[in-house]
């Protein structure tokens, strides 16, 4: 029995050391595949910040480093998540053997703003000493350690009380007079009428998601009552709008563009037309503030740009769309617009067919690569390139530095692209984009920066502006009506000039609600974006 015995101890004792290897090489290949994800993430993140810093030098239009920083910013997220999980499943093998542990190099957080309010949650300190238990303890420092946090959002409702005194000489009644409200039938306050504008136009929130959103807060505010609140503010503000657009259709120059919006009809939707107008001049270091107009059409005829553009004359830098042509012409009055074309519209052309990777990614054979069009894309590029180098210069600058630089690049560009397109049938399609650039027509457009230092390569000003409609085309799906139109490319005007002049459009839009009726037509300029001073004690937060 004792041979037995010892024979049981020698087993387990075999079993318990073979158990042990298996954790301690379970720990190991979890550490191996925390470092290996780790690594991963550290590299993506590394390509990440390459290509951020190569955006920030040579500009943010190329569409093949806009697509690479979203792949990498996707490849980057998910490999990070993979190294935390993988890096805890270390860390729980670690425990259970005696190996040592794996760190990892966490990401690194930036402190949290000053501005900040500091909630102390002091620890109750220990009243005797842990390894001894001797009362004789001297506080000699503390750590913190800081969590963000944040609060709900608080409402309230302000009781403005009117006392009634009556006269015991003549028994009249005295009482001061009823607070002031923005808009008539006024219940709501200015920073929460600004909320509910920025809402639904600078966060492309639509009302029913707002009131869904407050009735889980505790408080009920009906589609309908939001929407007449809406409606009055729109009423409220249009002095000022007017204002924006004057300074607008002041400028020499303006960048113009269009982006589709679908809108409420009959039987479904149709397909009506946002169009934006934009006067920026700190290209050619002009000191003229920095504004955008908005326009709704029910669709895309000619006749809007023309009556958008009634009574102006000047540069208009846009696309080589046929309904600005009646800008154009030499009996227009005033007079005829000069037209500027976008290089990045002709650009995008040409990349679109020497995308390598696009076109493999869509299952296209290397053939299908055009090399015309591949070097078309780098001699373009060559001119953003000086582009860049004299952004910010003024205007006479400018020019000189393109007659010198920039007029030799497109002479060669155009007579390469003259001697490829007459090797090229016309069914060609690196041939339509050629057209599209040497066109009589458009020629002239493209070259204008050659000739006027205020004009700039391209139309990305215009562009920027219809961003954020773009992705508010997916919140609000449809414009319910054609005045609805009208009064979103009105809060879109007075938002993105807001936005253009650096402010928090939802401070602005409260302070400029509790004051715009108060004051006289003459100083309503005070309220204008590029002239407003925050107020103290207001902030974007309390907006």
């Amino acid at each position: 029995m004792s041979g037995t015995a010892s024979e049981l101890e020698q087993l387990r004792a075999a079993l318990a050391a073979a158990e042990g290897r298996a954790a301690a090489a379970e720990a190991d290949l979890a550490q191996v595949r925390a470092v290996v994800s780790t690594s991963e993430a550290m590299i993506a993140g590394l390509k990440l910040e390459i290509a951020l810093l190569r955006r920030d030098k040579y500009g943010r239009s190329a569409e093949r480093t806009a697509r690479l920083i979203d792949q990498l910013e996707l490849q980057l997220e998910e490999l990070v998540a993979n190294a935390a999980e993988d890096n805890a499943r270390a860390e729980q093998a670690v425990g259970q053997t005696q190996v040592a542990g794996f760190e990892r190099r966490k990401p690194v957080k930036k402190p949290f703003p000053d501005h900040l309010p500091r909630e102390r949650v002091v620890i109750e300190a220990p009243a005797a000493c842990s390894c001894c238990g001797s009362g004789r303890i001297v506080k000699m420092g503390e750590d913190i350690t800081e969590t963000l946090e944040v609060i709900p959002r608080q409402w309230k409702v302000i009781q403005t009380v009117r006392e009634k005194f009556t006269c015991r000489a003549c028994e009249k009644i005295s009482q001061p007079p009823a607070p002031f409200h923005p808009i008539p039938r006024g219940w709501a306050g200015p920073s929460l009428l600004a909320m509910i504008i920025f809402e639904k136009y600078g966060q492309h929130q639509p009302l029913n998601r707002q009131a869904e959103r407050y009735a889980r807060e505790g408080v009920e505010l009906s589609l309908s009552t939001l929407a007449d609140q809406v409606g009055a503010v729109t009423a409220l503000l249009e002095p000022l709008q007017a204002l924006i657009e004057a300074h607008v259709l002041a400028a020499e120059r303006l960048h113009g563009d269009d982006t589709t919006v679908p809108l409420l009809a009959r039987g479904g939707t149709k397909t009506a037309r946002l169009w934006t107008y934009v006067r920026d001049d700190r290209p050619f270091s002009g000191t003229a503030p920095p504004a955008v107009v908005f326009k709704f059409s029910r669709d895309r005829a000619g006749e809007h740009p023309l009556g958008h553009l009634k009574g102006w004359q000047g540069i208009l830098q846009a696309d080589a769309y046929a309904g600005y042509n009646q800008l154009y012409q030499g009996n227009r009055k005033p007079g005829p617009v000069l037209p500027a074309l976008c290089w990045s519209h002709a650009r995008r052309k040409f990349f679109e067919l020497a995308d390598v990777e696009g076109n493999i990614r869509k299952g296209k054979s290397p053939e299908d690569i055009s090399p015309i069009a591949f070097e078309a894309v780098k001699r373009i590029d060559r001119l953003f390139e000086i582009e860049r180098e004299i952004s910010g210069l003024d205007a006479a600058a400018r020019l000189e530095a393109r007659q010198r630089l920039s007029a030799p690049l497109v002479g060669e560009l155009e007579a390469w692209l003259r001697s490829e397109r007459a090797r090229l049938s016309k069914h060609a399609k690196v041939a339509k984009a050629i057209d599209y650039l040497l066109s009589t027509a458009h020629w002239p457009g493209f070259t204008r920066f050659l000739k006027d230092g205020r004009v700039c390569l391209s139309n990305n000003c215009a562009e920027r502006s219809l961003r954020g409609v773009a992705l508010g085309r997916k919140s609000w799906l449809f414009a319910g009506s054609e005045r609805g139109g009208h009064r979103a490319a009105a809060m879109y005007a007075l938002i993105g000039s807001a936005k253009l002049n650096g402010i928090d459009p939802q401070a602005w839009l409260a302070d400029v609600i509790a004051r715009i009726a108060d004051l006289p037509v003459s100083r309503l300029p005070e309220l204008l974006p590029w002239n407003w001073n925050q107020p103290e004690g207001r902030s974007a937060e309390a907006a």
